[in-house]
């Protein structure tokens, strides 16, 4: 499984923000859309992630405050992205060992969509269910003759 079939089941819905925007804008937005990420988008080009990790440390780097903090100050400049053909299993691999909840997907420089840790979860169990219902159907409709005796 690839990263586009994960974007062709959730959609590339795209919530973006400026660097140069205060960070408390960038927190209404996310609460207001009910997301965990902002991707940080400068003249169209990809320059980083805004997560509630990032806006959590710089809460405890202002005592408790955003203040007039700006979005630059806070977010990660150095973001794991990954492509639309990039294999579900390096995704999770990648996404573990960067701690990283959200990854935005590049085609080039053109951002695709974002897929989080919950979206990579959700395909694995999907794929898991689907594959065993498979499973069930082929076992149950196993011709009686080729079923070895039992010697119990």
């Amino acid at each position: 499984m690839k990263v586009s079939d994960i974007l062709r089941v959730k959609g590339s819905t795209l919530y973006t923000v400026t660097p140069e925007e205060p960070l408390a804008r960038a927190l209404d937005a996310m609460a207001e859309k009910d997301i965990g990420s902002l991707v940080v988008m400068e003249h169209g080009d990809l320059v980083g992630m805004l997560t509630f990790r990032e806006v959590i440390q710089q809460v405890v780097k202002n005592r408790g405050s955003v203040g007039t903090t700006l979005v630059r100050t806070a977010m990660d400049d150095a973001p794991l992205t990954c492509t639309m053909e990039t294999e579900l299993d390096e995704v999770r691999r990648m996404m573990l060992d960067r701690h990283a909840r959200y990854m935005p997907v590049m085609d080039k420089k053109m951002l695709m969509g974002v897929i989080s840790f919950y979206d990579v979860a959700k395909a694995v169990v999907d794929s898991q269910n689907f594959e065993n219902k498979m499973l069930k159907a082929y076992i149950r409709d196993w011709p009686e003759d080729d079923v070895p005796d039992s010697k119990f």
